[in-house]
């Protein structure tokens, strides 16, 4: 590591628990905190605008949770480190989240030795699971994505082309898949890269030729 503090955001929407990581963070000289965000939009921006060397991205949060963060974020694109931090993560949810570029997965229960040796191993380029489990980590993080169908759509994605199919605008596509409008644009412009489409009319008839979506006599 070079002689700089290592630059580092923290996206949490509780303040309480941004405040204490900062505290904790800080009382080491190697570490110093550059921004702070309350919302996964907020993270994506302050990352861009920042260039920090490493994020620490709750899960849950507003406006987009740490894995649609993720998507638009393209971490090792950017060489961003980001660790996973959270109060509780499900092992699909952690393979996803190492898919889309995070290094390290820590809960929020670990102290703060755990913290320290985290950060210090996923700057070293290793991967991180809560206590250390790397070879589980470096398993999942390499596994391919599993998806449906041979353009590689997520099932996020195949969830939005049913609600194209349906006829259902990008708002109430929001509403049923609990998404912001934002989100829902963001996939359709992947979907349409995916495919190769250019409007939503194409894409319908692309779904139902190619079986994407369930026929309407068997939903």
């Amino acid at each position: 590591m070079s002689s700089r503090p290592v630059r580092i955001v923290i996206a949490d929407d509780h303040a309480i628990m941004r405040e204490g990581v900062k505290r904790v963070l800080e009382s080491n000289g190697a570490y110093t905190i550059v921004g702070e965000a309350t919302t996964g939009r907020e993270a994506v921006r302050l990352a861009a605008a920042l260039r920090p060397d490493l994020l620490l991205l709750d899960l849950s949060m507003p406006e987009l949770t740490g894995l649609e963060a993720l998507e638009r974020l393209q971490p090792a694109a950017d060489g961003l480190k980001v660790i996973v931090f959270t109060a509780e993560i499900e092992r699909d949810q952690m393979a996803r989240a190492l898919q889309l570029g995070a290094r390290g997965v820590l809960l929020k229960a670990a102290g703060s030795q755990i913290l320290f040796a985290a950060i210090e191993a996923v700057l070293a380029g290793q991967y991180w699971l809560d206590r250390g489990s790397v070879s589980d980590l470096v398993s999942m993080a390499s596994a391919p994505v599993r998806t449906r169908h041979p353009f590689g759509l997520t099932d996020r994605q195949l969830e939005i082309i049913s609600a194209v199919v349906e006829g259902l605008t990008n708002r109430e596509i929001g509403t049923k898949l609990a998404i912001s409008d934002e989100t829902v644009k963001h996939h359709l412009t992947q979907i349409f890269n995916k495919t190769g489409v250019s409007t939503r009319l194409e894409l319908a008839l692309l779904a139902t030729s190619r079986g994407l979506v369930p026929s309407p006599s068997t939903r």
